[in-house]
């Protein structure tokens, strides 16, 4: 969590309903956040039998305008946006000249303009480096600072939403649209951080509170907060940044190969290409991987990972315990010539070798609905 001082700390539009619900509020991001109400491990739980609903407000979301807004964006990311067809939305990176990774987010293709949302912790950030590039160009770069993002995720969010928006059940896993629910307009994707079926919702800000409500209101809908979402991102073999991928991590290197298309491939043309077209010619030294202890300790963030003979092979990022799988979970990176499933090693914690071995990603089969 943030060490943000406390006078620093903002509040999202829906802080009184946290505090309403008895949540535990804790500073993320420059954002007083909840990070649980009844539990986490049984908000977790719920999210994957159920439906929960996120307050993800702190993130950043912007409107990128202008003619030239998608050969702007393919000049600061990897992925082919020329391709991504009205109503389409698409994962992808910005990158730096030695082909780290600035921050990750998501593009949707919303009529005339590209819809962006990016993290909390890069928003100010990214958004000076996007409007540092628009010079010469026709573009304008909006950030919506008045609009809260809410995110309902887990099996029953596509029954619940469609009460209030019908059209939504009609959506499948990548998508973007203008809906009124309960005639507030707002702008929903079908995507999520949990490895469930759910939506995203951008709302003006001064709906959030009633929108929540009504979605609360649900017998389905119980609030999460961000130790369920942690959990649950990790569970689905998601990257966090700061901790996963940062500006010393390629794509490559992070296995997030699969952004850069074929096109872009071949012509290049983002920063960084000649590294990250070069190691996916030639390969990489290390590679992020799915990790798991073979006892019941965790293995958490910065926990030294060596090989059997006690040679140091990698480090990792994200780790704890995953409710669903009923036992620790972690991932990090490691050597590519351990970058293996099944590949036996040892995690480091408290001086002590602790046995364990490299695992497929991701620890919980998605649950994304694509048709």
């Amino acid at each position: 969590m943030s060490e943000t001082p406390d006078q620093d700390i903002k509040q999202t539009p829906l802080h009184a309903l946290h505090e309403e619900l008895g949540a535990k509020m804790v500073p993320f991001a420059g954002y007083a956040m909840a990070v649980q109400y009844t539990g986490i491990i049984a908000e977790h739980q719920h999210t994957r039998q159920q439906a929960s609903l996120f307050d993800v407000s702190h993130m950043g979301q912007a409107i990128l305008r202008g003619e030239n807004a998608i050969d702007v964006m393919e000049t600061l990311v990897p992925s082919d946006l020329q391709n991504l067809a009205v109503g389409k939305t698409t994962y992808s990176v910005l990158t730096n000249a030695s082909g780290g990774i600035i921050d990750d987010l998501m593009v949707s293709r919303a009529g005339d303009h590209l819809f962006l949302v990016v993290n909390a912790s890069r928003k100010e950030y990214d958004f000076e480096h996007i409007g540092s590039h628009l010079g010469g160009s026709d573009c304008e770069l909006e950030v919506m600072a008045e609009r809260s993002l809410l995110a309902l995720q887990g099996p029953a969010a596509a029954e619940v939403l469609a009460r209030f928006a019908a059209p939504s059940r009609h959506m499948v896993f990548m998508t973007g649209e203008n809906l009124n629910i309960a005639d507030i307009p707002c702008f929903v994707s079908r995507s999520g951080y949990t490895g469930e079926d759910g939506f995203e919702i951008s709302v003006p800000s001064e709906h959030a509170d009633r929108l929540a409500r009504l979605l609360l209101g649900e017998a389905e809908v119980r609030p999460a907060g961000l130790g369920a979402r942690d959990s649950l991102r990790l569970e689905a073999g998601l990257c966090l940044y700061g901790n996963d991928i940062d500006e010393n991590t390629t794509p490559v290197e992070a296995a997030l190969s699969w952004v850069i298309s074929r096109r872009r491939r071949a012509e290049g043309g983002f920063p960084g290409a000649d590294v990250i077209l070069r190691q996916i010619a030639e390969g990489v030294e290390r590679k992020r991987v799915g990790l798991h202890p073979d006892g019941k300790a965790p293995a958490r963030a910065h926990t030294e990972v060596m090989d059997r003979q006690g040679n140091p092979i990698g480090e990792v990022t994200s780790g704890g315990f995953g409710p669903s799988v009923g036992g620790p979970i972690a991932m990090g990176y490691v050597n590519i010539e351990q970058a293996r499933p099944e590949v036996p090693i040892d995690f480091i914690v408290r001086r002590k070798a602790l046995p364990g071995r490299v695992v497929r990603l991701p620890f919980v089969e998605h649950r994304y609905v694509k048709r």
